[in-house]
Formats: structure tokens, sequence, C-alpha cells
């Protein structure tokens, strides 16, 4: 008898979360671009450099649009911003008690269903 376990390899990531890291979407988004590159990213969005770090800079009037971020995450397919907005507002504790409370009522029927199975209902 030949009984094989595949074996995988816990990793550990010590790094901060995203809201712990960035302090708000526009600081998330210009760590991204900067990560890839700011001319790579400038190319993609058919801006300069010049105007895109602008964009990315809380003080400038300049302001780097929904329509530049959509067009940023196709190009790059860094989704880090969206995980940082899930972070932000779906990871909240009222959230999370509505989601259960509407699984409620189907965790209640299966449990009614494994009882009549196990011949206790």
């Amino acid at each position: 008898m030949n009984i094989s376990a595949e074996k995988s390899q816990l990793t550990l990531d010590f790094q901060p979360g995203l809201l712990d890291r960035h302090r708000n979407l526009l600081d998330c988004v210009g760590a991204s671009i900067y990560k890839r590159g700011l001319s790579t990213c400038a190319i993609d969005l058919n801006e300069s450099p010049g105007n895109l770090s602008n964009q990315l800079s809380e003080d400038s009037p300049r302001k780097f649009c929904v329509l530049d971020l959509e067009k940023h995450l196709e190009k790059s397919g860094d989704y880090t911003p969206i995980y940082y907005l899930i972070e932000k507002f779906l990871h909240k504790p009222e959230i999370k008690a509505s989601a259960a409370l509407n699984e409620l009522p189907q965790a209640i029927a299966h449990m009614q269903q494994l009882m009549k199975q196990a011949g206790l209902a």
C-alpha cells in the first residue's frame, strides 16, 4: 500500500495590513504605481511621468481620477488598491455580523437535515 501526501510549506507574512501601510487609497495607488515603475504606468495612462507624479500628490490641484485607477488596474494586474478598499470597508464588524445573520437560516436547515440523518430529530 502506497500512501502519499502532498507536502506544503507554511508561509508566514509579517508585513502589516494594507490599512497600516497606507494613509488612504491614493497612497495605496501611488505605492502600486511606483512599485511597477512610474514611467511604465505613465505610458499606460497616456500621461507624462511628471503629471502622473503630480496627480498622486495629495496637495496637487491635479487629481488621479477613477478612470485612471481602472485603467491602471487593467494594465498592471495589481489589485492591491481594491484589496485596500475591501479591508477598509468590508471587514467592519457590523458587516460581518450582517453576513453571518444572512447565512443562519441555511445553516439551521443544514443542521436539521444532519440531525434527521443521524436519527436525532
